[in-house]
């Protein structure tokens, strides 16, 4: 019996090393073509990596036109959608896993149906409202954009972390004299500081990430995104300058690779715990 349980786990162990090879693998292959001269990179017989490593790729790319405006353009839109979703988000979870009002379950229901629609069926419907209100080819517009299928899983994901917080540390708290401001901040925001890295780190991944919405709202190449941006690099199969094209891949992730490992002790512990209630 022990034996088939150690050859049991054995094999889920394989297949989890493959899968992670898998996945791992094209993340390396660009890194790797980052660093390689040209000749290897269109090479009849490709190679790992490169013994004689360059940078020249980085550097045709941080100089590539609009590179730094829509570095800081993709800045502007990701840590504003990262911030209003976190304020509004968490105080609309206090709401809904503290206060019994009419319309609650109703109101919960919709956060739930509005992350099962399509995200692709959403941009004909909103290329039309933003351009009536004059936020197509403007930051706003994208910021606007990305809160309406960031914003409803924050809510969802910090009202599951929120129910697991015992509603008597607050009214013991109140016994002895605090008051609803001081519970707020010094029992609730410090207990839910796993539930808010976890769902900031998937609004910071999901925002810097997304290409669709970016390409269709924004025209003008000095107010893309870095996403948009990379799109530039890609023509036909004579004319892609590859190395640089991996360079910018590259650098383009470094920002969310940063980011998770500043605050990756928390990220687990606050999924797994928004996760399992409800």
């Amino acid at each position: 019996m022990k034996r088939q349980k150690r050859l049991r786990r054995l094999g889920w162990d394989a297949v989890a090393i493959l899968v992670f090879v898998v996945m791992v693998f094209p993340v390396f292959w660009m890194i790797s073509t980052a660093f390689k001269p040209n000749d290897q990179i269109v090479s009849v017989n490709p190679t790992w990596f490169s013994l004689h490593p360059t940078i020249a790729h980085f550097t045709a790319a941080i100089h590539k036109p609009f590179f730094w405006d829509d570095v800081k353009n993709s800045l502007i839109i990701v840590l504003t959608t990262v911030a209003i979703s976190i304020v509004v988000a968490f105080l609309a979870a206090i709401a809904l896993a503290r206060y019994r009002f009419s319309g609650r379950v109703l109101f919960i229901v919709l956060v739930i149906g509005i992350q099962m629609l399509p995200q692709a069926g959403l941009i004909i419907p909103l290329y039309v409202v933003l351009a009536r209100y004059h936020q197509v080819n403007v930051l706003s517009g994208v910021v606007i954009t990305y809160l309406t299928f960031v914003l409803p899983f924050c809510v969802w994901t910090l009202r599951g972390f929120l129910l697991g917080i015992p509603k008597d540390l607050e009214e013991a708290a109140m016994v002895d004299g605090s008051t609803r401001l001081g519970v707020f901040l010094k029992i609730l925001l410090p207990l839910m500081a796993p539930g808010l890295v976890a769902t900031s780190v998937f609004a910071f991944i999901t925002t810097w990430n997304e290409y669709i919405f970016a390409r269709v709202l924004l025209n003008d190449q000095a107010r893309q995104t870095l996403t948009v941006w990379l799109s530039y690099f890609y023509g036909t199969s004579r004319h892609t300058d590859w190395g640089a094209l991996m360079a910018a891949s590259t650098l383009t992730a470094i920002p969310v690779v940063i980011f998770f490992l500043l605050v990756q002790r928390k990220v687990v512990f606050g999924l797994t715990a928004g996760a399992v209630r409800g």
